[in-house]
């Protein structure tokens, strides 16, 4: 259910910084009680999750589509051309896949490592030129941004270090090839309000929508 103070809620995000709701707990229907409200933009982190609502809400066509979990390779032929924007490109791999296998330019965020921690999804921040160097060669990924996600039993002051370290690195590599990347995913329920004052221009928002 959602939460019942939604709509003012809502009012206390920044005019530009968009809220990507995040679907892991909730099904269509729930989807459906925040579009209700005006949110139009629904990331999942599951590829079966996401093709079950993708067809449910099929009709509307004016939903845009984030994928914001770790996307396998033998599943990706099955959403990359129905998501709107992937917020986790983590390997060269991947990208040679939606090179081959999406219709048009994929809106991507490159996921970072800022911490190095092991068995985390992301490129290493140490390895995000040469990253980035090969990823500029793909014309069916169109780079709009840097992707993170801080660690959760940090201190405040240690996520804040990671949400400014990441708005650092965006500026230099922007720098470093001439390019412009406006965006940076970062934040969720717990950490927002740290990520929006970091610089964070998208934030993935999911329990704290709905009364769960």
């Amino acid at each position: 259910m959602l939460r019942l103070d939604f709509d003012e809620f809502i009012k206390t995000i920044p005019d530009n910084v968009k809220v990507v709701a995040a679907t892991k707990y909730v099904d269509y229907k729930g989807i459906l009680e925040l579009y209700n409200h005006g949110l139009k933009d629904y990331g999942e982190n599951r590829t079966e999750a996401f093709l079950e609502k993708y067809e449910a809400l099929k009709d509307y066509k004016d939903i845009k589509w984030h994928f914001i979990g770790h996307l396998q390779r033998n599943k990706a032929s099955l959403v990359i051309n129905k998501i709107d924007c992937l917020h986790s490109l983590d390997s060269l791999k991947l990208a040679k896949l939606i090179e081959e296998k999406r219709e048009k330019p994929l809106d991507c965020f490159i996921e970072v490592s800022i911490d190095m921690e092991e068995n985390k999804n992301g490129v290493p921040y140490k390895e995000i030129n040469q990253f980035v160097e090969e990823v500029l060669k793909y014309k069916k990924i169109h780079l709009v941004g840097f992707m993170m996600m801080a660690i959760k039993n940090d201190s405040d002051d240690d996520i804040i270090k990671q949400f400014k370290a990441l708005k650092y690195l965006k500026e230099r590599v922007e720098k470093d090839f001439n390019i412009q990347m406006p965006y940076l995913s970062m934040g969720m329920s717990n950490d927002y309000k740290d990520a929006i004052l970091a610089g964070a221009t998208h934030i993935r928002l999911g329990r704290i929508l709905w009364n769960l």
